[in-house]
């Protein structure tokens, strides 16, 4: 069983959920969203759980110090990835100025819904593409560079193998989501983890799903456009998490809805909120705690089920 959960520093749902799968401890906990913070108190997902603090980050920037070669490919990939993401925003932004002068151009109403579901087809061919090209690049740093056949982290995976044993469940926090997925990446933590339950949320939460989006209505700078950072570890299917939609999402705008839930169609786009929650069992989604739908057509379904 899987529990994606949304932000917790206002309302905190985890220690609901770990009693609800009568989980008594101790439990796995993984912050390397939070890099050097890591393993500062205060992240225990319920006061009354051991935890078991596996520290990814820090054990990931040994392994880079203990093998020169893994740490120089892996900077390598992140380049590479880095700059696939400049180039995959540029045409996001020139397919979003095509769809903008093709939306303003007088037609009957007929023509101007084909022409708009021809947009949005645009931006699903530049998110397909830049997906597939991510996941070729991994393909290709998996074969090359084969991370689980190296000594070091060999060593490190028994280590964390070890001391997720004795434990319950694993609770992943949030923070910089690249940091995280690629932390768990990195350790194979979705094999480690075996059948015990996962709980995970804010970043935590989108790094379980097939592809991590990351969306901001109103952005600091920049057109206000989603994008597919990479794929994720794929353990909960067809879903699109968006968590802390009150700081990012403007879900009274019917149109940005429509927008964002009809780009990654048929993948449902859901917002959690604080205090929400999806059960997935089995990769899908099964029940929904306080989670909003976003609708293709532009509503937003609040207390969605699956």
């Amino acid at each position: 069983m899987i529990v994606l959960c949304g932000a917790q520093h206002a309302e905190p749902s985890v220690p609901r959920v770990l009693r609800e799968l009568r989980v008594k401890g101790p439990v796995a906990l993984i912050a390397a969203g939070w890099q050097e913070r890591e393993g500062e108190p205060g992240v225990v997902a319920d006061r009354g759980v051991p935890v078991v603090e596996l520290g990814l980050h820090a054990r990931g920037e040994r392994v880079f110090a203990e093998d020169a070669e893994l740490a120089e490919a892996h900077k390598a990939r992140q380049g590479k990835l880095k700059l696939m993401q400049e180039a995959y925003r540029v045409r996001l932004e020139y397919a979003a100025q095509a769809a903008r002068a093709v939306g303003v151009r007088s037609a009957d109403p007929q023509l101007a819904a084909e022409e708009q579901v021809a947009s949005l087809e645009l931006f699903r061919h530049i998110d397909r593409d830049h997906l597939a090209r991510c996941r070729a690049v991994h393909a290709a740093f998996e074969a090359q560079i084969r991370p689980r056949e190296r000594a070091v982290l060999v060593r490190h995976v028994e280590e964390l193998r070890r001391a997720i044993e004795p434990t319950e469940a694993i609770v992943i926090a949030g923070g910089h989501v690249a940091v995280l997925l690629y932390r768990l990446r990195l350790f194979g933590i979705a094999e480690l983890a075996g059948a015990r339950p996962i709980v995970a949320w804010s970043a935590g939460a989108m790094a379980l799903t097939e592809r991590v989006v990351l969306f901001h209505d109103d952005p600091p700078h920049g057109q206000a456009i989603s994008e597919v950072l990479d794929a994720g570890l794929g353990l909960a299917k067809d879903l699109v998490v968006l968590p802390e939609p009150r700081l990012r999402l403007r879900l009274d705008d019917g149109a940005r809805v429509g927008e964002l839930a009809g780009r990654y169609v048929p993948a449902t786009c859901v917002a959690l909120d604080h205090g929400a929650q999806i059960w997935v069992d089995g990769g899908r989604a099964v029940r929904a705690v306080d989670a909003q739908r976003l609708d293709p057509g532009g509503r937003v379904e609040a207390g969605w089920s699956p």
